[in-house]
Order: structure tokens, then C-alpha cells, then sequence
């Protein structure tokens, strides 16, 4: 037809694909000019081809289609400077949400890095710098399933309070329970967070003096490594002075083998020396 485009040249000329006209054909956002009666064919104005052009920016600002056909309906310069300025909130919002996952990607390809450079099971004596942690009790009897629920748990506070999480988690076992045996048995989960008065359960982990070792392996034979940690400690008169802090380097996150997992085990310690002073 004269002056009028067939569906599939819009498709073409736009580079949109013909299911997606017919769809905001249907929702009433982008409706042909004309629609043959006989064959249901639909046609477009050369008028309309601006009318998508705008409709296809909107959506590359990031508009939802319902906002843009809200705004289409009776829109000026006026009503499209209000929510063209509204949209750049949005947008300043999302790029700072981005720099902060980017940061927080960041660390963990880091930490990852770094586990590398230890020996499996080397024992490391090292100064580690004040850490902040959003921490949720775990149930008795301090099983893996009650552990999965305490980190769910802690999950869903970070999204709700929009906290700035390092989406690396962890576990805290009591050092009796180390002693004990109990290697598996921890009373809190935690993710890597920084600080901030918007949870109460957030809790600081001080600079000092810490021992730790890399784990390599599933999570049940984390024993190993904790006697050869206190294996260490007697033999260089270390006292152990601190809960184990758990930290996950290399996990289901990143891999779905368990013998890759790797597990950071941490306790903070002070000469037995200096406590004889």
C-alpha cells in the first residue's frame, strides 16, 4: 500500500523483530495505522516510524513498556523533562548499585587469587586488618541444614536493608567445639559486609593477630585442617584466644566440584609469652 509499511519492513527497517510489534500492538502501546480485514495484516504510517523510534529509546533509558505507554499517552516537553529527569535518578541509583557489586566482584576474584599463592594446608601467621561482618545465630543441633538457613537468612537482611555485602559468606565454630571435635557444629553464619548502623546484627571482627590455613576439599573433611592449625599454635606457644572465623574462598558459588571448594580458617592468637607478662 502507498505511504504505508507491511510488518515485515518495519521489522526490518527497525531491527525489532515482528513477534515484538504484534506484542505492543496487543498491550496498546504500538498500534498499526491499518489492519487488512481479510488477512489480519498489519501496516504502519511513515509517521509512526518517529513514534517507535521514541519508544525504543524510552525503553534504552530503561523504561518499563507500562511507563512508557503511561507517558506516550498526552506527553509535551514539559511532562517529558519531569520524567526524563526522574529516570536520571534511577539511573545515578544503578550505576552506584553497579560500582559497588563491581567492587565486591572484585574482592572475591582477588581472594581467590590469593588463595593460590598458599601451599594446601600451609599455616599462615599473618596481621589481619579490622573486617565487618552481618552475622545470623545458627539452630541447634548446628547441622548443615541449619547453617544453609542462618546464611539465607543473612541474604535476605543484606537485599532488604540494601547492605553492601561482599556476597562471600562464612561460619563461625566455637573454639570448644574445635576442641571437642565438633568441627562442623557453627553458631553463627555470616557474610563479609562493611560498616554501617543499618543492622543490628552487624559485628566487628578487630585488627590483630591471627593464624590461618586454606582448606581444600568438601566441608566434612575440614578436620585435617583444623589439627594441623592447633597442631601449630602448641608447638609455637600460640594462644589461641578466639572462635574460628570460616571464610568461603571457593564454593558453590564459583564451583560445582566439592574437592575444589576452599575454605579460609582463621583464629585470632597471642604468644603464650606475652600472657605471662
Amino acid at each position: 500500500m502507498d505511504n504505508l509499511f507491511s510488518i515485515g519492513e518495519l521489522s526490518k527497517y527497525q531491527n525489532i523483530s515482528k513477534q515484538t510489534l504484534i506484542f505492543y500492538d496487543k498491550i496498546g502501546l504500538f498500534r498499526p495505522a491499518y489492519v487488512n480485514p481479510d488477512n489480519g495484516y498489519r501496516y504502519y504510517s511513515s509517521n509512526q516510524i518517529d513514534y517507535l523510534d521514541t519508544i525504543l529509546i524510552m525503553k534504552k533509558i530503561g523504561f518499563s513498556l507500562s511507563e512508557i505507554r503511561e507517558h506516550m499517552r498526552n506527553y509535551n516537553i514539559d511532562s517529558s523533562l519531569i520524567t526524563l529527569k526522574k529516570q536520571l535518578t534511577v539511573i545515578e541509583r544503578r550505576i552506584h548499585e553497579l560500582r559497588l557489586i563491581q567492587s565486591r566482584l572484585a574482592h572475591r576474584c582477588a581472594q581467590m587469587e590469593n588463595a593460590r599463592l598458599y601451599k594446601e594446608n600451609e599455616v599462615i601467621t599473618e596481621e589481619a586488618g579490622t573486617q565487618y561482618i552481618l552475622a545470623h545465630k545458627v539452630k541447634e543441633p548446628y547441622g548443615m541444614r541449619e547453617i544453609s538457613i542462618a546464611t539465607k537468612k543473612c541474604f535476605a537482611e543484606s537485599f532488604q536493608k540494601e547492605l553492601p555485602i561482599f556476597f562471600q559468606c562464612g561460619v563461625i565454630v566455637p573454639l570448644r567445639h574445635i576442641l571437642e571435635e565438633r568441627f562442623t557444629e557453627a553458631m553463627y553464619a555470616f557474610l563479609l559486609t562493611e560498616k554501617t548502623g543499618r543492622a543490628d546484627s552487624i559485628k566487628c571482627l578487630p585488627a590483630g593477630k591471627c593464624v590461618s590455613i586454606y582448606h581444600i576439599g568438601g566441608y566434612m573433611s575440614i578436620g585435617s585442617s583444623y589439627r594441623k592449625l592447633l597442631n601449630y599454635c602448641k608447638t609455637k606457644s600460640l594462644q589461641i584466644i578466639s572462635d574460628s572465623y570460616e571464610f568461603c574462598i571457593n564454593d558453590y558459588i564459583t564451583t560445582y566440584d566439592e574437592n575444589e571448594y576452599i575454605t579460609k580458617i582463621m583464629f585470632y592468637v597471642k604468644s603464650q609469652k606475652d600472657s605471662e607478662i
